[in-house]
């Protein structure tokens, strides 16, 4: 077991990384003093490989278990579902003194989190995030959140776990197509804050085709130490964790005007990594031999980079909606070279026509 821990005060909490751990997910909440009934949220996927060894764990420990399935995709991150999720923690019993634990990747720990923070005016919750991408980003550092069909997360709220238990056994399970997205947002930390780590990267393709369990544990902990020492710095993306957003502004354009189907996250955090590489050439932050780096180490991982046709209005009214939007500019983060970033205020209008989107 590797341990790394976000220190937030009374909000603190450990990231475990284990193999073979989810069957002391029981004693894991023990210790933290959780009580009262667990609700496990998850979906049909991961409740048939999962679900009864962390029910039994919860069971053994001494938790009445209730289990709550929502539908499997991010179409289904939204308002109906969460509806849904609050009828059934209701049905169960649960009060103030209960928990949830989020069984899953990110959509599922995304809205689990939102509806941990948002019933009965806020309860414990626990990440256990079975895909790649949950375990380096989503399921650290408290962004939990709804998506709306005007816009991906635009409902939502920090609200940190009490504890996120990592078991990279999970991974095993994990079809092709997810592993390769999760992969995108590992290569992201690479890009914008660690070159080292970016070099590794490189050096370790296809140990990270083979999913090697020693090269999994390396990065997915590296990317965990990344992900909380930015967010000790700014928990709720007041600066620097910003640059944990590259990529995404493109990216999140583009799988919002995909309707959440034909890209998943990572696909498009991919392609806005290009894109946005692109635009620091043509802004002088970059080089171009940067930009084939970044390109042939994402392709190496068996992910595509090239975007989409796309309606120039749809894409332009897409960003205009975007997070981090702010009187007519959105704070777009810009690669400076490989391991480092800036933050440049873009309106939506020049990074179409720097990205050369849009048709």
């Amino acid at each position: 077991m590797s341990v790394v821990t976000v220190n937030l005060g009374e909000s603190s909490y450990d990231i475990q990384i284990g193999s073979g751990s989810l069957p002391a997910l029981g004693r894991s909440c023990a210790s933290l003093g959780l009580t009262g009934r667990a609700a496990v949220v998850t979906n049909p996927t991961v409740n048939a490989l999962y679900g009864d060894t962390v029910r039994r764990s919860l069971a053994d420990a001494g938790y009445p278990v209730t289990l709550i399935e929502m539908p499997d995709g991010e179409e289904f991150k939204n308002a109906a579902t969460l509806g849904s999720v609050y009828d059934a923690l209701i049905a169960a019993g649960m009060d103030r003194r209960s928990f949830i634990v989020a069984l899953g990747g990110g959509v599922v720990g995304d809205l689990a989190g939102f509806a941990a923070a948002t019933f009965m005016r806020g309860i414990p919750f626990v990440q256990v995030p079975t895909t790649l991408l949950a375990q380096v980003d989503s399921s650290v550092g408290g962004k939990t959140a709804i998506d709306h069909p005007q816009g991906k997360n635009l409902i939502g709220a920090f609200y940190q776990p009490r504890l996120v238990l990592i078991d990279v056994d999970t991974l095993a399970t994990l079809p092709q197509r997810e592993y390769r997205a999760g992969l995108a947002e590992v290569v992201k930390y690479g890009v914008a804050i660690d070159g080292p780590f970016f070099e590794y990267l490189e050096q370790n393709v296809d140990a990270l085709q083979a999913m090697e369990r020693e090269c999994l544990m390396t990065i997915i902990r590296r990317c965990c130490e990344l992900k909380a020492r930015v967010v000790e710095l700014d928990e709720k993306e007041a600066g620097p964790r910003e640059a944990l957003n590259y990529g995404h502004t493109l990216g999140h354009a583009l799988e919002t005007l995909a309707g959440y189907r034909s890209l998943v996250h990572g696909e498009a955090v991919a392609i806005g990594m290009v894109l946005a590489a692109r635009i620091c050439v043509r802004r002088g932050e970059c080089g171009d031999d940067d930009v084939a780096r970044i390109a042939a180490l994402l392709g190496g991982l068996g992910l595509s980079v090239a975007p989409p046709a796309v309606e120039r209005t749809r894409l332009l009214d897409a960003l205009l909606k975007d997070k981090k939007s702010r009187a007519g500019t959105i704070n777009f983060i810009c690669n400076q070279g490989i391991g480092n970033y800036t933050v440049a205020q873009l309106s939506p209008e020049e990074l179409l026509a720097l990205s050369g989107l849009g048709v």
